[in-house]
């Protein structure tokens, strides 16, 4: 038996994260492993086996000890940046991650980010996942990071990023896992966000299909492939989930914003008792994946988003069985006193803006649900700085939709204010 301590073990297994690193670096690995600014979640692709850990005596530990000494550094390290031993552990070899795999658990089960799948996964139900954003003028980029107000080390906490682009008849916001490549045919591109002419409705598409849409499909596309292997500027599909609609404000900058999102891959009954929403366990890695994946219906075909940007596009997904999700606004008070519409933010955000809200489930009497549930809070986002804001989500939002839905509120909207 091995005899080794819990911080021994820690030590040798930075000194391996570092020698793959060398390694991958002298190789031209993926960017994912390299970029200045990173998201501080793993990549779900195992890089290489290289020889390094072909030759570690690390990689051909028994099973049960393995398993074991994953589990203790899992419970130990339990926030970030402390947390990026677990991430070591899986950048070992690929035993070691199918093992760091099967014992993460996913942000509703533990609360706690680890690899990027969990920002597709919902968030926990009971405290939300507290986040930032900073916004950049200059470069029209928008960073979400992990915490709960801007720190050092703020590129060990970064989540998502994204860049905004206008165009003539709508704006793109390009959602990345980076802060330095927002290319369609990356590996690190997980959807965007599109606005209409006024900025009054957006469509949210995702990278990849929702999981509960996965059964097999009669389409005619036979094409094995992935997009990077054909062209680089081959764009990836995009699949609409959601849609974000603004309501004319007849007082203009004087009353508060009202906005209503239907998320079609999250049925309402997600938040009642006992309900589940989709939760992805895995990016697909071709474009042959995620085809196959796709619900067909008789006499029609799926329509996938790999038009130019400045053409529409078509939404992919019927809703999902049942009614889909719909949030809306959390009715402010007036305060006489300040003269000004007020929420509630519990000390999370300290400075009045249009911009800032809190959304709630819109239900029916007719869907059941308590009281208590229909007063959640699951979105919450405010203004604490000229380009700071915080974002609170929970389930059964993810980070990706709850980062999607808050970057709405960033676009010029003539007709609400």
């Amino acid at each position: 038996m091995i005899q080794m301590s819990l911080k021994s073990i820690m030590r040798e297994l930075k000194e391996m994260k570092d020698g793959i690193g060398n390694i991958s670096k002298r190789r031209g690995k993926s960017k994912l492993w390299r970029s200045r600014t990173r998201s501080h979640v793993a990549p779900d692709q195992a890089p290489p086996e290289s020889e390094f850990a072909e030759q570690s005596p690390w990689a051909n530990l028994p099973p049960e000890l393995l398993l074991d000494i994953i589990q203790r550094v899992e419970e130990s390290e339990t926030a970030w940046p402390a947390r990026a031993v677990v991430l070591f552990c899986a950048a070992v070899c690929r035993s070691w991650r199918e093992i760091t795999k099967e014992i993460v658990k996913t942000p509703e089960q533990c609360g706690r980010l680890t690899f990027p799948i969990s920002l597709k996964q919902p968030g926990p139900r009971e405290s939300p996942i507290q986040c930032y954003i900073r916004r950049d003028r200059a470069t029209s980029t928008y960073l979400l990071f992990h915490g709960l107000v801007p720190s050092e080390g703020e590129r060990d906490k970064l989540l998502l990023a994204a860049r905004k682009v206008r165009r003539a008849t709508c704006t793109d916001f390009v959602i990345s896992l980076v802060a330095d490549d927002f290319s369609r045919a990356s590996n690190t591109y997980v959807g965007k966000l599109r606005s209409n002419f006024l900025g009054t409705k957006f469509t949210i598409y995702d990278s990849q299909p929702p999981c509960d849409s996965m059964i097999p499909s009669t389409t005619r596309s036979n094409h094995r492939f992935h997009s990077k292997q054909v062209s680089p500027r081959l764009p990836a599909c995009n699949y609409s989930i959601g849609t974000i609609t603004y309501e004319l404000n007849v007082l203009r900058t004087r009353g508060p914003r009202r906005m209503h999102c239907i998320l079609h891959s999250i049925p309402v009954s997600a938040i009642q008792e006992g309900g589940t929403a989709p939760t992805p366990l895995a990016f697909p890695q071709s474009i042959d994946e995620q085809l196959s994946s796709l619900p067909s219906s008789k006499g029609k075909e799926p329509v996938i988003d790999t038009s130019s940007p400045s053409v529409p596009a078509t939404p992919l997904f019927s809703p999902v069985s049942g009614e889909p999700l719909t949030l809306k606004n959390k009715a402010p008070r007036w305060h006489e006193q300040l003269q000004c519409w007020c929420l509630n933010f519990k000390g999370r955000v300290t400075v009045a803006s249009v911009k800032n809200f809190q959304l709630v489930a819109a239900v029916e009497p007719s869907h059941n649900i308590s009281p208590e549930e229909q007063e959640k809070v699951i979105l919450q986002f405010g203004k604490i700085g000229k380009d700071i804001f915080t974002m609170d989500y929970r389930y059964p939002l993810s980070a990706f939709q709850a980062f999607a839905i808050c970057l709405s509120s960033f676009d010029t909207k003539p007709a609400c204010e």
